[in-house]
């Protein structure tokens, strides 16, 4: 509700189960309430049920898309082919639209057309993707939505192939469960042994921010851009949220009528938005412009923050910062000590530019760079009411042969009243009366009556009018949803399904599942990888690449290196990751050894 009020034109949302954050599910009659609320603004709730699914759990999984039906959901996000069928088998089948979760792996255009043949409206495609392969995908596929991921936290191999976690720990990501993997140490060995890299996190990447290019991400075709906002909360929805629709809107204003916002209200913020307060591990465009330096954050996976000088000089139980920061009493604070680790503090009490901590870190030094990670009078501000959503409307009033009618925009009702003729003007007084919106998404901008309206009204009617109005307009806003009447839920002509090297690349956890890529192609489908132990298997597919990171790639002229490949990743336990970088695909594959 925080991100519908903060500006978010849809929002997604985790189910009781089978969404790709397990930890962050809410109930039915949850998210019920929630599109209640979000449709008076003709926002849209989308639900994730983007994990695959065992048999076991059909019965669970047909009875949870029956009921997200019947609370009046806009769309699903699905990873497992075998819910396509599971919607077939529902009497609400109808009113359930499919997405394809970026877990699916979206990042070619023959994988979106054949995802759009299967009925999907709209496919969340890889984060890993160039702007101008999202124009290529739109280019060869107009018809379908494309979102984006535009802001959070970045995985760093693509969404449905990562199998580290249950590789690892027996915890699947394609079940919600993910481990993190990628946030761990590790040591980069070559093939004799030699030591490269100790102890770095050689695999966490920094935070995705497209804030300054949603411009072009529009011109290449996405239609809806992605905040990456589960398990945050709501002072980062709040500010996140508010910065990404401020943003918009100046887009929309920017081309006169070439965009619109694809819900209603304008919204009014009693703070500033700023996305450096807000957790973050640094910022990167990742891929938006092709390979680049720097997407990584290998000293730590944690959050760095802003920015806000350099340590000054140290007294006794107290140091200055240089800079123009403004501190406040429990203001957190890091910084990268000689040992490349971070550490962390909290400021006991701010005087100016002098801070003291309840205990002075032993490793802090003069010149060193300073990161507010936790800014305590930001956090305070949205932790208050911080924003006002509202829809512009106008009401107009007329009379009627037995009584009157009454509009607010496209919505009328008809009230049965005796004509009395006014004694006094009555105008201001009744435009008074309609205009008392408060307490509804409304706000009155005008009240259309002829100016030789002769009737009296009492104020009490013209309230009791004026409440029925409102109720039929936000009935006639929450009872109103899209249909769907494309073929998402109808059966169809097999299509081959895109070629994976591997047999359980294709997640297939479920008879339904087996029954589905049987009939596109594949005759013999392996089973997925969480219910199977592959000698050596390929655990992660990643476009980061650490030769190209380390400065060695051979297609961008890096440097010659002096080790020896294989490169393997190691972690502390003594478990080791066999490196192959797939120059031809620029991709870097990790394998189990």
């Amino acid at each position: 509700m925080a991100a519908i009020d903060h500006g978010a034109d849809a929002v997604y949302i985790g189910a009781p189960r089978f969404g790709a954050r397990a930890a962050a599910g809410n109930s039915v009659a949850d998210i019920a309430s929630l599109c209640r609320y979000a449709h008076q603004f003709g926002a849209k709730v989308y639900v994730t049920v983007n994990t695959i699914v065992y048999d076991d759990e059909l019965h669970d999984t047909l009875e949870l898309l029956a009921n997200l039906a019947d609370a009046g959901v806009d769309a699903i996000l699905v990873q497992d082919m075998g819910l396509i069928d599971l919607t077939r088998q529902l009497p609400q089948g109808d009113r359930l639209i499919l997405h394809a979760s970026t877990q699916t792996d979206n990042r070619t255009a023959e994988k979106v057309a054949w995802l759009a043949q299967l009925g999907f409206r709209r496919v969340v495609l890889a984060r890993e993707l160039a702007v101008e392969e999202i124009a290529e995908i739109h280019r060869r596929v107009p018809n379908v939505e494309l979102e984006v991921f535009v802001h959070g936290a970045l995985c760093v191999s693509y969404s449905g192939l990562c199998y580290a976690s249950q590789h690892c720990f027996g915890r699947s990501a394609n079940r919600g469960e993910c481990a993190q993997f990628c946030r761990m140490k590790f040591n980069l060995t070559d093939a004799d042994g030699k030591l490269i890299e100790r102890e770095k996190y050689l695999l966490s990447l920094k935070d995705l921010c497209q804030y300054d290019h949603l411009e072009e991400l529009a011109a290449a075709g996405a239609t809806s851009f992605k905040i990456e906002g589960r398990l945050k909360d709501v002072a980062y929805v709040k500010n996140v949220t508010a910065a990404y629709s401020q943003r918009l809107d100046e887009i929309v204003e920017k081309h006169h009528g070439k965009y619109c916002r694809a819900s209603r209200g304008r919204v009014r913020l009693s703070f500033q938005p700023d996305l450096n307060k807000t957790f973050n591990r640094g910022y990167t465009t990742y891929f938006l412009h092709g390979r680049q330096p720097g997407i990584a954050s290998f000293l730590t996976p944690k959050a760095m923050g802003e920015y806000v000088g350099y340590v000054k000089e140290i007294h006794g139980n107290y140091f200055t910062v240089a800079g123009v920061a403004r501190f406040a009493n429990g203001d957190g604070l890091c910084y990268i000590g000689d040992d490349n680790q971070l550490v962390g503090f909290r400021v006991n009490r701010a005087d100016r530019n002098c801070m003291y901590p309840l205990q002075l870190p032993a490793s802090l030094r003069t010149g060193m760079k300073l990161y507010r990670n936790n800014d305590q009078e930001f956090e305070r501000t949205l932790n208050r009411p911080t924003a006002e959503r509202k829809i512009p409307v106008a009401l107009s009033l007329r009379p009627t042969e037995n009584g009157f009618n009454l509009t607010l925009d496209d919505v009328s009702i008809s009230v049965e009243s005796t004509h009395q003729l006014a004694q006094t003007p009555q105008l201001d007084n009744i435009r008074k009366q309609l205009s008392k919106l408060g307490g509804t998404p409304y706000v009155c901008t005008k009240v259309d009556i002829p100016d030789d309206f002769p009737y009296f009204i009492p104020s009490s009617l013209l309230a009791q009018w004026r409440r029925q109005l409102v109720e039929v307009a936000l009935g006639h806003a929450t009872g109103h949803r899209e249909r769907t009447t494309d073929s998402s839920v109808a059966p169809m002509a097999a299509q081959s399904a895109p070629s994976y090297g591997r047999g359980y690349l294709y997640n297939i956890a479920n008879s339904k599942a087996q029954l589905f890529y049987q009939q596109h192609g594949l005759s013999h489908p392996d089973p997925a990888f969480e219910l199977q132990k592959p000698a050596s298997p390929l655990i992660m597919q990643c476009r980061h690449c650490l030769r190209y990171s380390l400065g060695f790639c051979k297609k961008n002229s890096g440097r010659l290196p002096a080790w020896r490949e294989p490169l393997t990743l190691s972690l502390a336990d003594g478990r080791h990751f066999r490196l192959e970088f797939d120059c031809r695909h620029c991709q870097m594959n990790v394998y189990a050894d």
